[in-house]
């Protein structure tokens, strides 16, 4: 037990300063809470699983799984899977919470970047973005939805969004 407090207080630690979406957001610690955890000196990588919570400020992460990749002793990635695999954020103070889900979700703190890939769905505001592959940039609350290239008019994936009447 003392061990896993170990763990995820030092990744919490490492990257905790990255992470943005409220501004006092990055002011708060990172809590990670699951069933088990691992850590990979040599590998630099921390491994999360069963029932995973991640939260930071208004930042929460729940996923069956999470794997944190370190370069240098800072996180560099983090990879969010599951069945259960939702985030969600509030962008600014009073704002509604954006809420997302997919198979799987890449966190990239440096950059701010979330993407997420495999039967993915953002509900941002009155809109619902679904795709294969949908990037979400933490910071400027910005949705990007469909291929890497989506700019090709030949691009095989299409986008869903729904925009609904506001109340």
């Amino acid at each position: 037990m003392i061990k896993n407090k170990r763990l995820w207080l030092f990744a919490a630690l490492l990257y905790s300063a990255n992470l943005l979406a409220l501004e006092s957001d990055a002011k708060q610690p990172i809590t990670i809470d699951s069933n088990g955890a691992t850590y990979d000196e040599r590998a630099e990588l921390s491994t999360y699983t069963g029932n995973v919570i991640a939260t930071q400020g208004s930042i929460r992460v729940n996923s069956d799984k999470l794997d944190v990749h370190f370069k240098g002793g800072e996180a560099e990635k983090l990879v969010f899977s599951g069945k259960s695999a939702h985030f969600k954020q509030t962008p600014s103070p009073g704002a509604k919470d954006i809420t997302g889900q997919a198979s799987t979700g890449e966190f990239y703190p440096k950059r701010n970047l979330l993407v997420l890939i495999g039967n993915a769905t953002v509900l941002q505001g009155n809109g619902t973005y679904s795709s294969d592959y949908i990037e979400y940039d933490i910071k400027t609350s910005l949705v990007k939805a469909g291929d890497k290239s989506a700019s090709t008019e030949n691009s095989k994936q299409r986008v869903h969004v729904v925009i609904q009447p506001k109340q």
